[in-house]
């Protein structure tokens, strides 16, 4: 979707770096995130987890804990909605087990006490009989066909007939003939990969305060991505209007993801309406890592083919993904970004959604993208080394541009993946000669955002200043942005802006903060509110003027006579109309709601170099450069510390970060001292280049930054790991032990 009102230059406010609306905030402790609500007489609520990985319930005794000092209420399953089907239904299991505990953590039952202590004292008098049932964590080993089936009759008509039971979901789609395009090449390299899951580690754990009466009217207060959707789902869990659930979004201390899906919300409701009281719900960090969701853990089997001059003739690729007890692996995202960075004839990509006794796998930046870039971009670099081809040349030679058909379907419109290789090579980081044990690695990486459901409210107050109502919770700077371009549009100073998350009683339907869709979507909405909030300014001014509001334009944040009328009146200041607005006809306010579509795919080019120690198989990341199509960066700063998260988590990601299950199907490492994410000693300096090349589809041609810089960096750092150690990685993440085990293996021929 082309827009005709395309701006690419000269912004007065966008692209400049103001103080950030919520630093003070943050840093002083005035900032309120999920577990600073609190409300009189509230209740502190703890939740029953399973200790096995896989058992059938056959009895809940609550008996001792409802008798034990301090507590309230206790709900299992059977205090939820009945009837539910579909999303709702796997939500709700996922929320509270029914007859089956489906992995290590999932919920049982709840209690809600007069304190924390208590309430955790009394979970242990809770009596469940269990009959522990065989269980699988291994995507690989699901597909066997002897693996036990988690949940039977779960697959979808997707899946083709006579798969195995775990399959839930199943992807296939390309274009050309693949089997043409590898007789075509002069070399053809098929090599298999595994990524483990890995969580977004977000610093804040997931936390709630609700009350909720025997009426069905709610209040709820969370951390949380999409506060619409919580009250949606909550809704649907509990038995009541969506209307009667108020929904609240706090402060969010990290989520990447991680905070789209409901966990707690609905037990904390329950425990609400069965207590009468307020109930404050806050998970330990054991408890997110063992019940929330991570990544898929993945096993990919990629093939490509190239000539001796570098061009790519055919891809394939076969992507297995686990997602958990429940369907909604991104297995589709999976297969549709691994080759999306390339112009080929020939391509095909199968996809796998795999049940396992693992917790539901939840989003976490650009889901299913890094671990298909992973794979794809190491066969690449393993061509290039074969053929004695530059590794960036060979990119470019390939790279798709406007007009490429994607691998899975349409064709793109204006791109900045050429851009970012063309930056990249001319990048004095590319060119710096390495030093002994270090290995150099690069990556393309690819994901498409969307747009989505979005409404905003911008209000003006009579002493010239506006007030921004969006629906979506700020999760990387987007209250700065919505300040940026509509104090672009109105003309008047950043400063004189305030952007307000708005609670579900106060806009229309909001979805997720999540797919890179905010600074797009929502700030698509601002720029088309505060032009509605400037329409009706001009309407006031031409009244004032007695002349036709098509013979008045805005300037510079004030309405000026155009047309025959120019130079017949002064300059009227925003300030000036909105001073006398209650005598004018009333307040003024702009509107916008809409689904937009044309959200810009985004693509990216990271450059590391890696040391190795070959005695230890530590490995270093001495040097990183990320380059990205941001489209148009309205706030630089965000968008730079946007580039150096996703580098940062990708590096940990590739290096350290797994969930390690035993033999029982237990979660090994489930806190911070166990499951390693990186920390600042372990990271160099990022460096940033920010590209801009617009994307049609958004007034200020901005792009989604926010996932795409975590899919290259596992191939990149695999790419340098591999150079500097002299043996190709193929296993995630990328520890001492692996490492040295390969070199031994190498050694071992």
């Amino acid at each position: 979707m082309a827009l005709d009102d395309l701006k690419t230059s000269g912004f007065k406010f966008v692209g400049t770096r103001p103080k950030r609306p919520d630093g003070i905030d943050k840093v002083t402790g005035r900032a309120k995130f999920g577990a600073d609500a609190s409300a009189p007489g509230m209740l502190h609520a703890s939740i029953l987890r399973s200790p096995h990985a896989h058992a059938k319930i056959l009895n809940i005794d609550t008996t001792k804990a409802a008798a034990a000092k301090g507590v309230k209420a206790i709900v299992t399953r059977a205090d939820f909605a009945e009837g539910l089907e579909g999303d709702n239904w796997d939500i709700l299991e996922n929320v509270m087990a029914s007859d089956t505990a489906l992995y290590d953590g999932h919920a049982v039952a709840a209690v809600a006490a007069t304190s924390a202590l208590a309430a955790r004292d009394a979970i242990k008098l809770i009596d469940v009989t269990y009959e522990i049932l065989p269980h699988v964590t291994d995507v690989d080993k699901a597909m066997e066909d002897d693996a036990p089936i988690i949940r039977a009759g779960t697959a979808d008509a997707s899946v083709p007939a006579g798969m195995n039971g775990n399959v839930v979901r199943y992807h296939e789609s390309g274009h050309g003939d693949v089997d043409v395009g590898f007789a075509a090449a002069d070399l053809v390299i098929e090599d298999s990969f595994r990524t483990e899951a890995t969580h977004q580690g977000y610093i804040e754990p997931h936390a709630c305060l609700a009350q909720m009466g025997t009426d069905g009217k709610a209040e709820l207060w969370c951390c949380t991505q999409g506060h619409f959707n919580v009250q949606k789902i909550c809704a649907a869990l509990v038995g009541t209007e969506t209307s009667q659930i108020r929904v609240t979004a706090s402060e969010i201390g990290g989520g990447f993801g991680g905070k789209t899906a409901v966990f707690i919300e609905p037990v904390a409701l329950a425990l609400a309406r069965k207590s009468n009281r307020p109930v404050k719900l806050v998970m330990s960090r054991s408890e997110v890592f063992r019940a929330t969701g991570p990544t898929s853990s993945t096993s990919i089997d990629v093939k490509i083919g190239m000539t001796k001059d570098g061009m790519i003739t055919a891809a394939k690729g076969v992507f297995r993904l686990q997602g958990g007890a429940f369907p909604g692996a991104p297995a589709e995202f999976t297969a549709m970004c691994a080759f999306a960075p390339y112009n080929l004839k020939h391509v095909s990509q199968i996809a796998y959604d795999v049940l396992c006794n693992r917790p539901k796998q939840a989003a976490y930046r650009a889901p299913g993208s890094p671990m298909a870039a992973f794979a794809v971009e190491s066969v690449i670099d393993e061509l290039c080394r074969k053929l004695d081809l530059d590794p960036l040349d060979t990119r470019l030679k390939n790279a798709s541009h406007e007009g490429t058909k994607a691998s899975y379907g349409p064709k793109f419109e204006a791109i900045g993946l050429v851009e970012t290789l063309e930056e990249a090579k001319a990048h004095d980081h590319y060119k710096t000669p390495l030093k002994p044990n270090q290995g150099r690695g690069i990556s393309c990486g690819f994901w498409f955002n969307h747009g989505g459901e979005t409404a905003v409210s911008l209000a003006l107050s009579e002493d010239g200043t506006a007030a921004i109502s969006v629906g979506t919770p700020d999760i990387g700077g987007s209250r700065a942005s919505m300040a940026l371009m509509a104090a672009e549009e109105l003309g008047i100073p950043y400063e004189n802006i305030r952007t307000t998350i708005a609670d579900t009683a106060t806009l229309g339907y909001n979805e997720v903060s999540h797919g890179s869709r905010v600074t797009y979507a929502s700030g698509l909405a601002t720029i088309k509110a505060a032009r509605d909030a400037v329409d009706k300014l001009c309407h006031r001014a031409a009244a004032k003027w007695g002349i036709d509001r098509d013979a008045v334009a805005w300037e510079d944040g004030c309405a000026v006579p155009s047309g025959p009328n120019a130079g017949d009146f002064d300059p009227l200041p925003l300030a000036d109309i909105t001073a006398n607005m209650g005598a004018t006809g009333g307040p003024l306010v702009g509107h916008y709601e809409a689904s937009p579509e044309g959200a810009g795919v985004s693509f990216a080019t990271h450059i590391v170099d890696a040391e190795v120690d070959r005695e230890t198989g530590q490995t270093k990341i001495v040097r990183y450069t990320v380059i990205q199509d941001a489209g148009k960066a309205i706030h630089p700063t965000y968008v730079e510390g946007q580039y150096q998260g996703g580098a940062a988590q990708g590096i940990g990601w590739a290096l350290n970060e797994e969930y390690i299950y035993g033999e029982d199907g237990r979660l090994q490492n489930a806190n911070f001292l166990d499951y390693r994410i990186p920390v600042a000693s372990d990271l160099p300096m990022i460096d940033t280049v920010i590209v801009e090349v617009p994307n049609p589809g958004h007034p200020y041609g901005v792009r989604g930054v926010g996932e795409t810089s975590i899919c290259p960096p596992l191939a990149a750092i695999a790419n340098a790991v591999s150079d500097a150690a002299g043996v190709r990685l193929k296993e995630l993440p990328m520890s001492p032990p692996r490492i040295l085990e390969a070199l031994d293996n190498q050694a071992k021929g």
